[in-house]
């Protein structure tokens, strides 16, 4: 089993939100709502039996734009992958920000 990325270039309907999504090959989540599905071992490969809802649960701003970091409702793993322009800026601002402090 290759380790490496494999392009797949599907359409899909998000569990989550309900949102058509028109993909280009590196589209692994959502656009509107950032959830995805646990359906990976490696990128793009489909070979994981889990098929867990993925909940955005943070992102951060780095040298190549924003990571989000998912974790599987199901099975609690979590993988950190590319954002994209196409995603809703609001709630990634959100998932980047830091929690409020509790005083």
């Amino acid at each position: 089993m290759s380790r490496g990325f494999t392009r797949n270039k599907e359409n899909f309907r998000c569990i989550q939100c309900g949102m058509f999504v028109i993909g280009n090959g590196y589209t692994n989540h959502c656009p509107r709502c950032l959830w995805s599905m646990h359906v990976d071992v490696n990128p793009g490969d489909r070979q994981n039996r889990c098929r867990g809802m993925m909940e955005p649960v943070s992102a951060i701003y780095g040298r190549t734009g924003f990571i989000i970091t998912h974790r599987c409702a199901e099975c609690g793993e979590e993988k950190n992958i590319s954002g994209s322009d196409r995603d809703n800026a609001e709630l990634m601002a959100d998932l980047a920000s830091p929690e409020p402090m509790m005083s």
